[in-house]
């Protein structure tokens, strides 16, 4: 504060009573007014501000509003909760490792794991795009059911070990976290791709370098959704730890950087959250799919400004359907690559009744860009045009 300036804190408490329903059980709501007091000496002005915090679910709230508590809540500070043991020391290691400075790496590299069920089909596309590249990269085989057969030196040798997926169930998040935790071992891989056997890449291997490596987020995909496949999923089995307004929705197919990488394994609070309550066939008929909202919710808790809120794999949903469009060779063109890689914004659709659009640009580094890296889902049958195009539509 200034020479002429004064500054008075003052906490005042009160008894509110509700002698209608309270008063024969002796109960006294107490609540506290916070009054600060600025007192200016050169104009002999005082200005006083109140805060009050009244209790959340009592009918002395109407003594501050004549809606009661649920309008108060609209200009009152947020109540916090207290944390669980359990909370604290999971938030301690989290933040521990988030203000880490990144690890140094002389030639940093991109990690691209790969989960799929059996062979690669885009196999031959891939090892086109990383020729000429070695040394910026790895690649990790997560084979849930057949070991491929590979002809690309790139593949060889690089499955780990990988154990039965089952679609919407949280054996799918258990491979994502078995890729990641083999592809931390070495330090040299800053970024992690998770890619399936659909996807196939958009942009020639150095914007794709480029665009991750010097980027200081990760693209998890993230948003709200209030409507039945989204909220509705939710199970109040979560709290305390995950509480409804934090559920979040998104796209499993991400770009992590490294430290990220290291708070997912270092996670088991948040993990056995959605393990245990968000599966298929719940109570009352609904269906959970922790692929979708284990990592939106965890990082939108954890470190929302840390990721970009959209994926850099382009899905194709306008059909409506449980799984998004399927590109045959007929759709495969220039103009379908160009038009994809032309889009410069993040688009989301609620489930309510009433359907709502969220729109949001594509931000890298402060700058405007497109949004997509790598495209999914394409059919094996692709791979021959695919192939004809590749020179043309990365040099877009």
């Amino acid at each position: 504060m200034g020479k002429d300036t004064l500054q008075e804190l003052l906490i005042l408490p009160f008894d509110l009573l509700d002698r209608s329903s309270t008063a024969d059980k002796g109960e006294y709501v107490l609540g506290f007014l916070l009054v600060s007091v600025i007192r200016t000496r050169l104009f002999e002005l005082d200005f006083v501000w109140v805060y009050a915090y009244p209790p959340q679910h009592s009918s002395a709230c109407y003594v501050f509003s004549s809606q009661g508590c649920k309008a108060m809540q609209k200009w009152l500070p947020p109540l916090s909760r207290e944390l669980t043991d359990d909370e604290v020391a999971s938030r301690v290691v989290i933040k521990d490792i988030l203000n880490m400075p990144p690890a140094a790496s002389a030639r940093p590299k991109i990690a691209f794991l790969f989960l799929t069920p059996g062979p690669l089909p885009f196999e031959e596309l891939w090892d086109k795009f990383f020729q000429g590249n070695e040394g910026r990269f790895s690649v990790y085989v997560h084979a849930s059911k057949d070991k491929p057969l590979h002809f690309s030196r790139y593949f060889i040798n690089r499955e780990i070990r990988s154990n039965k997926v089952e679609w919407g169930k949280i054996s799918m998040v258990d491979a994502e976290r078995r890729l990641l935790v083999n592809a931390l071992k070495d330090p040299d891989n800053q970024h992690f791709v998770l890619l399936s056997d659909s996807c196939v890449p958009l942009r020639d291997f150095d914007y794709v370098y480029n665009y991750l490596i010097y980027t200081n987020v990760s693209f998890i995909d993230c948003f709200e959704d209030p409507g039945v496949h989204g909220s509705g999923r939710y199970s109040e089995h979560m709290l305390p730890e995950v509480e409804k307004k934090d559920f979040r929705k998104g796209s499993q197919w991400f770009t992590m950087k490294r430290q990220h990488a290291i708070v997912v394994m270092a996670d088991s609070l948040y993990y056995t959250k959605f393990r245990d309550y968000c599966r298929p066939g719940m109570e009352k008929g609904r269906n959970c799919y922790s692929d979708e909202h284990y990592l939106p919710t965890f990082f939108n808790m954890l470190d929302p400004a840390g990721i970009a809120h959209w994926s850099v794999t382009h899905v194709d949903w306008s059909e409506g359907k449980w799984h998004p469009k399927s590109y045959g060779a007929p759709d495969v063109t220039l103009k379908l690559i160009q038009n994809i890689t032309s889009v410069m914004e993040s688009v989301h659709v609620t489930s309510e009744e009433v359907k709502q659009t969220q729109r949001r640009s594509c931000m890298l580094n402060g700058s405007r860009r497109p949004c997509y890296l790598f495209g999914r889902k394409f059919l094996p049958e692709t791979l021959d045009i695919l192939l004809q195009l590749f020179t043309n539509y990365t040099s877009i």
